[in-house]
């Protein structure tokens, strides 16, 4: 029998084009072209005065040093003027990028820019702030700023419904996890806790509450006893931070192990702590010449010298070390499981915010610290604080305030690796000048 013919399948038309319609994409308003054209030609002109300004530097350096320096302090200004060149160049990079996807109708692409160049344009008005003051200079920066988080925020609007989605699903996790008390745990089982932001910023908060209670119980019982010393590491509040980073090392290190063997735990810890501490020391001593604690003079048990404190130059100890250990076991296996259920009775409703708001004020704090701690270096190194910045922390967090606050702390200069030299020697030269005017006027007065 002759198979009867099947019917053909028609194929589809490949070269058919797609309707007109299809490719039509929404067009970027013509406002936000002009603003991206404008952005490009700031962009390529800051990026041709961020190269010149090297260049400058650049002659500066190779025929006479003294020329860069601002005022007389070869230092915080000058640390901060060189932050604020690479980010005047990120901005104009991405000021170049941004104008482009502006006038390209890349509506998406563009709003993630523009986060770049916000928080790269609150940098600016920051570092600003510290070398020149509030001043007319502010306005052309907070006027960009301005502009930037309009276009953030109308631009993509799919964008924004896209995170808001997220969000939600994330937000309905979190509240099946908290029916079944399991809120902030980690949910594949790999470890203890969930290792996120928020579990780690408060992780970092309590011990350093908590790490300064231990420490000036420590001195008041067994350092020197009866004597209550101020042993903060903040500017502001009672926190001392080497207890809080050396918690969240912990903690990130030992999530998956709070189940092992303590003796590995107590290991870990005191190895995490040990080192924490060392470098923790050596970085205040080369920076600032501060020296908060000690243990050069260590033994062991009163019969020789502790090896552990002679290896690290006494910025960490065998005792001390142990002492991590315990803290570091103690930590995973007891106080771990209470700090979570401790952050979980934040109210639902503000977690998250409550959470940014801490943040935010916690890294304000520490920038002020560094700032403060620097200001007193200089101080105490003989170089005029010339800068707003400078003048600030020596108005409000003189040498008397400084002292009071860290009572543990001294500050030698001549103990950092800091290259002070060409501020001591403007000041040796005009105290030469000085002494020589002098001799002069005597002389004179004396013929």
């Amino acid at each position: 029998m002759t198979p009867e013919p099947q019917p053909e399948t028609p194929k589809p038309a490949t070269s058919a084009k797609a309707p007109a319609h299809a490719k039509e994409q929404p067009k970027m308003p013509l406002a936000y072209r002009v603003y991206g054209l404008a952005c490009i030609v700031l962009g390529i002109f800051t990026l041709f005065a961020v190269a010149m300004f090297a260049a400058l530097m650049t002659w500066a350096l190779q025929t006479d040093p003294s020329m860069i320096i601002v005022g007389t302090d070869p230092t915080l200004p000058v640390v901060l003027l060189v932050i604020s060149c690479v980010i005047t160049f990120v901005d104009a990079v991405a000021l170049i990028v941004f104008g482009r996807m502006l006038r390209r109708g890349s509506k998406r692409n563009a709003a993630r820019v523009s986060h770049v160049l916000i928080a790269t344009s609150v940098i600016q008005i920051l570092l600003k702030i510290m070398l020149q003051g509030i001043d007319v200079t502010l306005i052309p920066d907070a006027i960009q700023l301005a502009l930037l988080v309009a276009v953030s925020v109308t631009v993509d609007p799919s964008l924004r419904k896209e995170r808001e989605l997220k969000r939600r699903v994330q937000d309905m996790v979190e509240r099946e996890a908290a029916e079944e008390g399991m809120l902030g745990r980690d949910l594949e089982g790999k470890g203890y806790i969930e290792l996120n932001f928020f579990n780690l910023f408060w992780v970092f908060v309590i011990c350093c509450f908590l790490g300064l209670i231990i420490e000036t119980v420590y001195h008041f019982v067994v350092v020197v006893p009866g004597e209550i010393q101020d042993r903060a590491g903040l500017l502001f509040g009672p926190f001392s931070p080497i207890y809080g980073f050396g918690a969240v090392l912990m903690t990130v290190a030992l999530n998956r192990f709070y189940k092992a063997n303590p003796v590995i735990i107590f290991l870990v810890s005191a190895v995490i702590g040990g080192l924490f501490e060392a470098a923790t020391a050596w970085f205040m001593e080369m920076g600032f010449g501060a020296v908060a604690w000690d243990y050069s003079g260590s033994t062991i048990f009163g019969l020789f010298p502790d090896p552990i404190a002679v290896i690290f130059g006494g910025r960490t100890s065998a005792l001390f070390m142990c002492m991590w250990g315990v803290l570091g076991f103690v930590w995973i296996k007891l106080c771990l499981p209470w700090m979570l259920k401790l952050i979980n009775l934040i109210p639902w409703k503000v977690r998250y915010s409550f959470t940014t708001l801490c943040a935010a004020l916690m890294l304000v704090n520490g920038v002020m610290t560094l700032e403060a701690l620097d200001c007193w270096f200089e101080r105490l190194s003989g170089i005029p604080q010339t800068t707003p910045v400078e003048q600030f922390y020596a108005d409000h967090y003189d040498n008397d305030y400084m002292a009071h606050r860290f009572e543990s702390m001294t500050i030698t200069p001549d103990d950092s690796a800091r290259v002070d030299g060409a501020g001591r020697a403007a000041l040796e030269t005009d105290e030469q000048i000085l002494e020589e005017a002098a001799d002069a006027t005597f002389e004179s007065d004396a013929a």
